[in-house]
């Protein structure tokens, strides 16, 4: 899979490119099965709401065969590597629940903030790629993008550890709104499948979903080999140690994967 050179011109000038339904039914089908098991787990790579439902499964392509099979997919490194223009490493994996009902909120905020100041990420060279495991309405708190908001750079951040679960480095709203101003809000919906890819400086953040309707999405940061982390202070399961580039999978593993577990089940 190649990205054209619209689509390429469209990330650089909005820092953001949605592909619609890029995984079919079965690979998708697949990788929700196997998070909700994931999430059923008691394992430090889960992280929980304050109310107890799943908020996000981190590293789960280190112990699981489906999510493994997704890292390696070509239809998420190739298009990066064009982007970039060398070869990646997995310097983040997780998969996000927002839970119907109880789904918290995720914060303003830049990406690329928090691997600089708790990763010691040299440079904004890495993305993060998303692919929806469920419908994301508009209702069911869809990820909220500042279009172009990637140009004003590193932005000044605060280190916010009390509105949720998960510690973050947020952006106040007079910040927030003059980038809103500028750019607006969109939030790309779709059906299962769809993948989403942001630049990590785009400002981005998401609502509570109060929905009987889940909204899980599977994120992987992939970063230039030559832009690993120096001073990482997370944990690993968090932010990996494993420099090694990228081997992308053959296209149809994902899919014959799912066939194999169907045939025996």
């Amino acid at each position: 899979m190649r990205l054209t050179d619209e689509q390429i011109a469209h990330f650089h000038r909005e820092g953001y490119l949605f592909l619609p339904e890029l995984f079919d039914a079965e690979e998708v089908a697949l990788l929700r099965r196997e998070a909700e098991a994931i999430y059923a787990n008691q394992r430090p790579e889960v992280w929980r709401e304050r109310s107890g439902a799943p908020r996000t499964a981190f590293a789960a392509h280190l112990y699981n065969d489906a999510f493994a099979a997704l890292a390696r997919h070509p239809r998420m490194i190739n298009p990066i590597e064009q982007v970039f223009g060398e070869q990646l490493y997995m310097h983040q994996f997780k998969v996000n629940a927002k839970s119907a009902f109880t789904g918290d909120v995720w914060q303003w905020h830049q990406d690329y903030g928090t691997w600089a100041r708790d990763d010691g990420m040299p440079e904004p060279r890495a993305m993060n790629i998303a692919v929806f495991l469920d419908e994301v309405m508009h209702i069911n708190g869809p990820l909220m993008l500042v279009p172009r908001s990637h140009t004003e750079g590193t932005l000044a951040a605060q280190h916010d550890v009390t509105t949720t679960s998960y510690p973050l480095w947020t952006l106040d709203e007079p910040t927030v709104t003059r980038l809103v101003e500028r750019g607006g809000i969109v939030t790309p919906i779709g059906k299962p499948g769809g993948l989403l890819m942001f630049h990590g400086n785009l400002v981005h953040g998401s609502a509570g979903n109060i929905t009987p309707f889940p909204r899980k999405i599977v994120y992987l940061t992939l970063n230039a080999v030559s832009n690993y982390i120096r001073t990482p202070t997370r944990a690993e399961y968090i932010a990996h140690r494993d420099f090694s580039p990228i081997i992308p999978a053959d296209d149809g593993a994902l899919l014959a994967l799912a066939r194999r577990r169907e045939a025996a089940e």
